[in-house]
């Protein structure tokens, strides 16, 4: 069954006749043979259809309610439609090609004009330029040519935008009989087998829009189609490219989220932010209010690796952490990776965040913009030329004046915030079979809390990308690039102790990946990554000409990392699916460098050091390496659910350093060298997943366990600044995490949104191989991100088009902290006794919030489209709590709670584009 657009259908009552319009009955006439009894006739359309080559056209709400019931032998389907309809006012009228019109009170002529269900050859593309798009969809595409013993054929192309002409990577190309489908590469390209004959082929994007192409396949072929982008042509088919990965894909805990999805969450101050969408999914939780820095299934911040197409983003965040230094209009969407991670990422153990960069407009220069109150931005793009398109894109804030308003601004009359972040997105196409891409990223902050201490950090990330293509079977990308990390802190509280301090990073990367298909059900990849990484921990100097402050500088850090992996994906059957991959990784440690000695089985203490050595430019000082194994399985029950199991290890050498649980500007990151070992963890997990409601519901539940090793836990009394030795101050640790996620999501109709629970536990314990000193006399301690319940509920109803409104609920236990619980005299001096670490919790975190999306009128022509966000953050005025500290106060210690946002936040953001 097929349902024409409503152009379709006003353009063929033109033609709108009284009287009956015969069908010539040939003996070639298909006969239908059945059992029918009390069928919806959707129902019975899709067995003839199935059967014969009748292709039926009607809208779905005539047919609503109408049944079935009869018994076919070998009968004309005239005759049988005439008895479905007896009683009844609907009308049928049968075409060409088999086509059969379904109307409610009038029969449809079907003599249109020659050419109307025009045919195209193998090969060729789709109808050109000013024909009407309800044809297009409506045409039967001839693809090959007939050969005698050949069953199936393989239809090849690519899909892209008809609006933009952009391709679409991600696109979901499927036929709705046995649901065989092939999911478009990052450039648009598809591959599908099916029997030879005739077929209906839908096409979904990733914003969920439908269409649909007729073809008659009779042999190997090619078709190049253009999509719409705002168009639901076919209101019978709910399936999207999301619920059928969903349930197809063997992979776990992989979850995407698309810009448009994002700008329906309500945000702090209006702001649009891409790494805060990712916390409406289970498993991932917040380390704070307004922070962007994310935990995930029991790991910690710097476990996740986040990647701007290949470049990595070290401290994701602006202005204390409240907004992601990601700009949403340089996006096309996110995937985050929590199991089953690809073998071609490494280099973390918990997640892997992919953005993924939007390229330009190849069609016209337009933009897209944004005012709110506390951050302004710009976007640009367009083609450059025939081949060359461009993005770029703007943001800076203005956030000055909310420090000035605040009740106690006496305590903040000093304080002052700024940032800014630019994005430059290049696409060359060289023929058919080369495509350079080139990202650059800069993003620049600078804030402070009184007049003499200024803190300022920035990220600066360039990459260059060239794919070929060998042939429609195999590609290869080469990548290449640069991604730095630095901070500066400028003290001047006192001339004699004025002081800058910095710290920086820089990696270099080089990637050859090779991607190869045998056909739509086997997938190889390989390829080698290299890493060199420059740390620049720490180094303080005199700032000003009165400061007697002694300059100070950690020794340079540097580590080259090779990785060899491959991975195989390969559908067995319609019920199994497997992936298995391996990545094995070999860590340098290099010189110069000169590092103290301690006797074997020592605990790296101050009082064990036996001496130094000094290690020359380019020496392997230390080398570590594995492999890491990624292995799951897909179990297809039916159509609609499937079964999931898989093991994912980790290696990561690469750790942070920092005095809160929060990322913050002036975290430090450590290289793993003699005395640190690499993090190692490996993961279990299994899941059911299931659609519904004709796949407009998705669930999934999913189990996991993760151990992990070499986790870096500190001393009591630890000092992380400047610290030449950091093993002197750092204790091994172990640690494990478990939990249960669910999850249910509603994606279409007008009140859509999704709703998820977690369970889950993150533990810590010291290492056997510490024997000094042990956290909590060596029992398991809660981690700082152990956080066992955490539930969200979006639920997004749209109003019109132009119209809708969204409320949201977050909420979690209270994370642990450690708290003092008495005084005592020792030496001569009072001391303060602590609980065992983590082991109170704040208060638990509730929140809830509410935004309203109202869109501009959608004239085509207008010289710019307008929308407007408001809304109110944090509903009910609750204070959550950001942390918990204690003040002596009159001989006693006095505890405080302090919250970032203990008042409703209402907002309002303008939104334009043009």
């Amino acid at each position: 069954m097929i349902n024409p657009t409503n152009k379709v259908c006003l353009l063929v009552l033109l033609w709108i006749m009284g009287g009956t319009v015969a069908f010539a009955q040939t003996s070639t006439e298909p006969r239908i043979s059945g059992f029918f009894p009390g069928v919806s006739f959707q129902r019975f359309v899709d067995r003839v259809e199935e059967d014969t080559p009748y292709q039926f056209y009607f809208r779905s709400e005539e047919i609503a309610g109408l049944t079935v019931n009869l018994q076919a032998d070998q009968s004309q389907l005239s005759d049988l439609l005439d008895a479905i309809f007896q009683n009844t006012d609907m009308k049928y009228s049968f075409g060409p090609e088999y086509a059969v019109f379904v109307s409610r009170g009038q029969k449809l002529q079907t003599q249109l004009t020659d050419g109307f269900f025009r045919n195209i050859s193998s090969g060729a593309e789709e109808l050109g330029e000013g024909v009407d798009e309800a044809f297009v969809r409506n045409n039967r595409f001839v693809i090959g040519e007939l050969s005698p013993g050949k069953n199936t054929a393989t239809l090849r192309g690519s899909i892209s935008s008809l609006e933009s002409g952009e391709l679409i990577s991600g696109a979901i190309v499927f036929e709705k009989i046995d649901f065989t489908r092939s999911v478009t590469d990052v450039e648009g390209n598809y591959a599908i087998t099916l029997p030879v004959g005739k077929h209906t082929l839908y096409v979904q994007n990733l914003g969920g829009y439908v269409e649909q192409r007729l073809i008659d396949l009779r042999g190997d072929g090619r078709l190049d189609m253009a999509v719409g982008e705002s168009i639901y042509s076919l209101s019978e088919v709910v399936v999207n490219s999301g619920a059928i990965s969903h349930i197809t894909r063997p992979e776990m805990g992989v979850q995407s989220l698309s810009v448009s999805e994002m700008k329906k969450l309500p945000a702090v101050l209006g702001e649009v932010d891409v790494l805060k969408g990712i916390l409406i999914l289970p498993g991932v939780n917040t380390v704070g209010e307004a922070s962007v820095g994310f935990n995930v299934r029991g790991g910690a911040a710097d476990q996740n690796l986040v990647l701007y197409e290949n470049s990595t983003l070290f401290n994701p965040s602006h202005l204390f952490g409240f907004f992601s230094s990601i700009n949403a209009d340089a996006v096309e969407g996110v995937e985050l990776h929590k199991a089953g991670i690809p073998a071609r990422y490494g280099g973390r153990l918990s997640s892997v965040l992919e953005i993924q960069p939007k390229f330009g407009n190849s069609e016209k220069i337009g933009g897209s913009g944004g005012i709110g109150p506390l951050t302004s931005r710009l976007s640009l793009e367009g083609p450059l030329g025939k081949n060359t398109t461009f993005l770029i894109a703007g943001r800076t804030t203005y956030s000055n004046w909310v420090l000035d308003w605040l009740e106690d601004r006496a305590d903040f009359n000093a304080s002052r915030a700024n940032f800014y972040d630019l994005n430059l997105n290049l696409k060359q196409r060289f023929g058919e079979n080369d495509v350079f891409e080139l990202t650059g990223y800069f993003s620049k902050d600078q804030f402070q809390f009184d007049p003499d201490t200024v803190y300022g950090y920035q990220n600066q990330n360039f990459a260059a990308k060239w794919t070929h293509y060998f042939n429609e079977q195999l590609e290869a990308s080469f990548s290449g690039g640069v991604d730095a990390y630095d901070f500066d802190i400028t003290g001047e509280d006192n001339p004699l102790n004025s002081y800058e301090f910095g710290f920086g990073m820089n990696q270099t990367f080089a990637k050859v990946d090779f991607l190869q298909d045998f056909d739509e059900r086997h997938r190889f990849q390989y390829g080698i990554h290299l890493n060199y990484i420059e740390l620049r921990p720490g180094k303080i100097r005199p700032y000003g000409e009165e400061s007697i402050v002694v300059p100070d500088e950690v020794e340079q850090e540097q580590a080259l990392e090779t990785s060899l992996y491959f991975s195989d994906e390969f559908e067995i059957n319609d019920l199994w699916m497997v992936s298995g991959g391996l990545r094995y990784n070999l860590y340098n440690y290099l010189g110069p460098q000169t590092t103290f000695t301690y006797p074997d089985g020592s605990s790296h203490g101050e009082s064990d050091v036996t001496g130094e050595t000094t290690h020359p430019s380019g020496e392997f000082i230390k080398t570590y390496h594995g492999p890491e194994f990624r292995i799951s399985a897909r179990y297809t029950l039916n159509n609609q659910s499937s079964l999931k199991a898989g093991v994912n290890s980790m290696r990561q050498n690469i750790h942070l350093l920092s005095n809160t649980s929060v990322i913050s500007p002036t975290d430090t990151w450590k290289l793993s060298d003699e005395f640190i070992r690499p993090q190692t963890g490996i993961q279990y997990a299994v899941g059911y997943f299931r659609n519904m409601a004709m796949n407009t519901l998705e669930f999934s539940a999913e189990m996991y366990y993760k151990s992990m090793k070499n986790l870096l836990d500190y001393r009591s009394g630890a000092s992380i600044i400047l610290n030449d030795d950091v093993e002197q101050d750092v204790l091994n640790t172990d640690g494990k995490a478990y939990g249960v996620e669910l999850f249910l999501k509603k994606s279409t109709g007008r009140l859509n949104g999704s709703v998820s629970y977690t369970y889950s536990r993150s533990l810590l314990s010291t290492s056997n191989e510490e024997q000094k000193e042990k956290i909590n006399d060596g029992a398991e301690y809660s981690s700082n991100y152990d956080q066992p319940h955490h539930a969200v509920l979006i639920l997004n109803y749209e109003v019109s088009k132009r119209f809708n409104a969204t409320f949201s609920g977050n909420y979690s236990t209270g994370r642990p902290i450690t708290l003092p619980v008495s005084k005592f005299v020792y030496g001569g001096s009072e001391r303060v006794y602590f609980t065992d670490r983590n082991a109170q919790r704040v208060p638990d975190y509730l929140r809830l919030d509410f935004s309203v999306n109202l869109e501009g009128n959608h004239k085509v022509n207008k010289l710019a489209h307008s929308s407007w966000s408001f809304g109110v953050y944090n509903i009910l005025g609750r204070s959550n709590p950001y942390s918990v500290y204690f003040v002596p106060e009159g001989g006693k210690l006095q505890g405080y709670k302090l919250s970032i946002f203990a008042d409703p936040i209402p907002f309002i953001t303008y939104n334009f584009r043009f």
